[in-house]
């Protein structure tokens, strides 16, 4: 593989195109519109910082990210030189067809809205190379739901990376019934070379291995300050001082972003409310209230939390 393509310019499609392009491969992240490259380029220069910081963190012997170098071949200003080529390397293209000309894998990277990545997989379907393999990053829509429309059933699956990339080095590679044995293999493979510990998952499953456990954890959260029992940082300081996690479940909304936790509440409001134990439509308004005030997260500058 020499070509990557990521459909998608959000926080985690930045992270996926920096880190592919940290590895040394080719990368373009495709875009709708040029107000989405208004926004992409921030979020890539932001990612850029990350890396910096962290390649400094581990020379003064402190907190170590796998995805930038092993500690056995760890060298300062070679990881930096990375950092400012994969910075520079990086296409952004709004013309899909240019996009996807000579892909040999492309990774979309959408929201979490079905319609949006089923538009997008017709749209892609004509266009991409016979040789491409396609793979979705979605955190909670089964890949077989989406396999149809992409053209191409037997090299689509599921690549699946959590947040903060660098550090938090994992990437779940999931099949659904269509895929081919040999590129499920090659996506192992791939994830590998970007120096991602790969999760192989034979069998579909929702939430993968990451979210099967962290979206219940988060729902449980936002149950608990849309019923008001409590308030966010209450919530927060009872998880981490409890169990000595980094993060309580509102940071890590913040970090994930509160449109992409608002699409996939919405995907549970249609569950009648004798069977969850979950309070979704009141969810769904919190969520709602805050992304029309502009209010999305971390990358915003506020979300439940203010940043600097």
């Amino acid at each position: 593989m020499k070509k990557i393509v990521v459909v998608g310019g959000g926080v985690l499609g930045t992270q996926i195109a920096f880190q592919v392009a940290y590895s040394g491969y080719d990368v373009t992240i495709w875009l709708r519109s040029k107000d989405s490259t208004s926004r992409t380029k921030p979020k890539l220069e932001s990612v850029r910082k990350s890396y910096i910081n962290a390649i400094n963190e581990m020379d003064k012997g402190g907190v170590w990210s796998f995805g930038i170098s092993d500690v056995k071949g760890f060298n300062k200003d070679n990881c930096l030189e990375k950092v400012e080529s994969a910075y520079k390397s990086i296409k952004i293209e709004l013309d899909l067809c240019e996009a996807l000309s000579g892909a040999d894998l492309v990774i979309e990277s959408m929201s979490e809205d079905f319609n949006a990545k089923k538009d997008i997989y017709l749209k892609m379907k004509d266009l991409l190379d016979s040789k491409t393999i396609l793979v979705t990053n979605s955190s909670s829509i089964l890949p077989s739901k989406l396999a149809k429309y992409t053209g191409r059933k037997d090299k689509f699956l599921a690549l699946h990376f959590a947040n903060s990339i660098w550090k938090n080095n994992t990437a779940e590679v999931m099949m659904q019934k269509y895929t081919d044995d040999k590129y499920f293999d090659e996506v192992v493979n791939f994830a590998k070379s970007i120096h991602m510990i790969a999760l192989p998952i034979k069998k579909e499953k929702a939430g993968y291995l990451l979210n099967s456990m962290l979206i219940p954890f988060l729902f449980s959260a936002l149950d608990l300050l849309v019923n008001g029992i409590s308030d966010v940082e209450s919530i927060d300081k009872a998880w981490r001082l409890g169990t000595g996690a980094p993060e309580g479940a509102f940071q890590i909304l913040d970090v994930v972003g509160l449109k992409t936790a608002y699409e996939i509440v919405k995907m549970y409001t249609k569950v009648p409310s004798f069977i969850t134990p979950y309070n979704f439509k009141g969810m769904e308004k919190l969520l709602k209230d805050y992304i029309d005030k502009g209010k999305l997260g971390k990358s915003s500058g506020e979300g439940f939390y203010k940043y600097e």
